[in-house]
């Protein structure tokens, strides 16, 4: 099993991931050079930026959707902020 810290070289060739469920160990929020801020004020709670985020950064809470953004695992893609139909997600400089 690779574990964080262990380094590119004890991945597998092929990049292969042996076992499933191991994305949230992994933080990769680190790469963003940008990050998404909701502004809830202008939310119309349309769950559109839940629906398209790719690393599921965007949290729901019963139904509503949370101004608490997983940063974590969010990688800046911005796809969030481009699906939102009332612009209600800006991406700031981090």
């Amino acid at each position: 099993m690779i574990k964080p810290g262990d380094g590119y070289k004890s991945i597998p060739k092929g990049g292969l991931i042996l076992e499933g469920g191991n994305a949230k160990r992994y933080n990769t929020g680190g790469w963003r050079t940008k990050k998404p801020v909701l502004d809830k004020d202008r939310c119309i709670n349309c769950h559109l930026c839940w629906a398209f985020c790719p690393d599921v950064s965007i949290l729901s809470k019963d139904g509503v959707v949370s101004d608490q953004i997983d940063y974590d695992h969010c990688k800046g893609c911005g796809i969030c902020a481009n699906e939102c139909p009332v612009n209600a997600i800006e991406m700031v400089k981090e």
